[in-house]
């Protein structure tokens, strides 16, 4: 299960997409009503024609690059199942009902679905939000078959080799410093997904304590994931820093991947690599937001090179990973 994509890079399609996915009490929390007004009546008029603009510079032929690299991801798995393989989004299509239908029509009978959210960490505006609705239809429509989820998976050993080797062909090239851009939440999503409902946020160093509040912690699990690759590669801890982009004010989490694009070159940070360990798929937030805007930004400021490194998609490592993860839970 993937995030999803509209239908096409239209503005009737991007504003429907976009209602889907800002109105979602876990995207954006607050009361709904309130939430109505701000979706329909500011947001989406206000960012609908940018939005579909955006979502033009990187459709292909095939359509949405997530949708495909979701769809090869779904057809390199297959190769190592016997059992059908479906792909849902939460947003957009295909829908979780889709691909549970698609699911009985090959198997009548079936027994069990194994649910693989396609975010390695846990944020309720990703991986809960996704599993939740998994859940929803599942219970809505009476399903008599079990739904088993894989849990987040940011510090797991197959998924850190495989995001360690998809960085290792770059760092053959020059450069001065490696990014971790993470996709940015509020400050308040931290707080709201501590159980301990004291800890998140309560310190500077408050990821490195131990706490109950770290499995549900999107910030904690982003830092573990870059610490357990970087020390996989050799790489110093100053040659790498981690950032949260596609922030909407002031108090979501910090650093800022669009200020420290600008900042960089002035702090003699000319050769930069970047990545998104957030998404496992090329997306509009790495493909337009990193690779395109971000990029010119870097340049615009006075860097000198700047390369993204493309997200998992369909590298071998990640679909061996994926595979030996369902065959456990068989």
């Amino acid at each position: 299960m993937n995030l999803g994509s509209p239908d096409s890079p239209e503005v009737k399609d991007v504003k429907r997409y976009l209602d889907e996915f800002l109105m979602d009490g876990r995207v954006i929390d607050i009361p709904y009503l309130l939430r109505a007004f701000l979706v329909k009546g500011i947001i989406i008029p206000s960012r609908v024609k940018n939005s579909a603009h955006a979502y033009s510079t990187i459709w292909t032929k095939d359509g949405s690059p997530l949708i495909e690299f979701t769809r090869q991801l779904q057809v390199a798995v297959q190769q190592n199942f016997d059992e059908p393989v479906e792909i849902a989004m939460r947003y957009g299509n295909p829908t979780p009902k889709d691909a549970y239908e698609k699911l009985l029509q090959k198997i009548p009978d079936l027994q069990e679905v194994i649910l693989l959210p396609l975010y390695p960490h846990y944020a309720m505006s990703s991986y809960e939000t996704a599993v939740e609705y998994m859940k929803e239809v599942h219970s809505k429509n009476k399903y008599t078959f079990k739904l088993t989820t894989i849990q987040p998976y940011y510090d797991n050993p197959e998924y850190i080799n495989a995001l360690a080797e998809s960085i290792k062909p770059y760092l053959q090239q020059d450069y001065d410093k490696i990014l971790f851009s993470y996709h940015g939440i509020p400050e308040r999503h931290i707080r709201k997904s501590d159980v301990t409902t004291s800890h998140c946020l309560s310190s500077p160093n408050c990821c490195e304590i131990d706490s109950p509040a770290h499995n549900y912690c999107y910030r904690h699990q982003a830092r573990v994931t870059t610490r357990l690759v970087t020390q996989q590669l050799n790489i110093p801890e100053n040659n790498y820093e981690i950032s949260f982009q596609s922030r909407l004010n002031e108090k979501w989490l910090k650093p800022f991947t669009d200020v420290r694009l600008q900042e960089m070159p002035k702090e003699g940070i000319k050769k930069l690599l970047i990545l998104c360990p957030a998404f496992v798929s090329d997306c509009l937030e790495t493909l337009e937001e990193i690779a395109e805007r971000g990029k010119e930004d870097f340049l615009k400021a006075g860097g000198e090179a700047y390369t993204m490194i493309p997200c998992l998609n369909v590298h071998p490592m990640w679909v061996n990973a994926i595979t030996k993860w369902i065959k456990e839970l068989n």
